[in-house]
């Protein structure tokens, strides 16, 4: 959430102008994008791709629905959704950064993914979709870089239909004291220098560290999945409480 009395918002730990944030977050991912896949199983060691198969089986998807993978970056969610809806369903992956998209793109016709996902250049903001368009929203790892979460959240609750359901999959607060400390250790010291050696990358990937602590905890983003107008609104910790999925339902 930015600052109504500044207009400033952060990007990672600095506090830059509300307005500059969107190009600021958009050169991190231009960076990273031909190597976020493999720094991605680097840095969870693999486990990201368990997260991301437990979103799908918490989704409740079923052949025929129409799914937004947001922020869907590399399509890895958008590929599991992809082969769930079948040929009667469809799967919109949108992401508002171009590099990235076109990564996800490449990545899921190389995998043969071709005839019901569809691809947008959207801000997660204001979506570029009709109110009640969609089954199921999922955003992976990409609510902490959205400047207004709150107007993200709305703009979700708008183009799902009565029914849906969110799904919200993010870096979050470990659960316990060890990890935590374990965990900062890991994402300040070792992280940015994964990120040079492999992604010739450090300071994107020091950023990347940062926006996990400046994002809502649990408790918090579930109050304001709830205070946008979802019900039933529940999350589970995975690994400790590195990461945590949320969801909640438009009634």
């Amino acid at each position: 959430m930015s600052d109504s009395n500044n207009n400033t918002t952060h990007f990672g730990f600095k506090s830059v102008p509300a307005e500059q944030k969107v190009a600021m977050v958009a050169d991190v991912f231009h960076s990273v994008a031909a190597k976020y896949d493999i720094m991605n199983d680097v840095m969870s060691l693999g486990i990201h791709r368990l997260w991301k198969r437990f979103t799908i089986d918490c989704s409740g998807v079923r052949p025929g629905q129409q799914v937004l993978d947001l922020a869907g970056g590399t399509g890895d969610i958008t590929a599991l959704f992809s082969k769930r809806v079948g040929a009667t369903g469809k799967v919109v992956l949108a992401d508002i950064n171009e590099s990235m998209l076109n990564v996800g793109r490449d990545k899921l016709r190389d995998l043969g993914l071709v005839n019901n996902i569809e691809y947008v250049q959207a801000n997660a903001e204001a979506l570029p979709f009709a109110d009640n368009s969609f089954d199921i929203v999922s955003i992976g790892f990409g609510l902490r870089n959205v400047t207004d979460k709150d107007a993200a959240l709305g703009s979700i609750f708008r183009v799902l239909k009565p029914g849906g359901r969110l799904l919200v999959l993010e870096f979050s607060k470990p659960s316990h004291e060890w990890l935590s400390k374990a965990y900062d250790l890991y994402s300040f010291r070792l992280l940015p220098f994964m990120g040079q050696l492999i992604a010739n990358d450090k300071e994107s990937y020091q950023y990347l560290a940062e926006s996990i602590r400046m994002h809502p905890d649990q408790e918090t983003l579930k109050a304001m999945m709830s205070a946008a107008g979802f019900a039933e609104v529940t999350y589970e910790n995975l690994t400790g409480g590195i990461v945590a999925l949320h969801r909640g339902y438009k009634f």
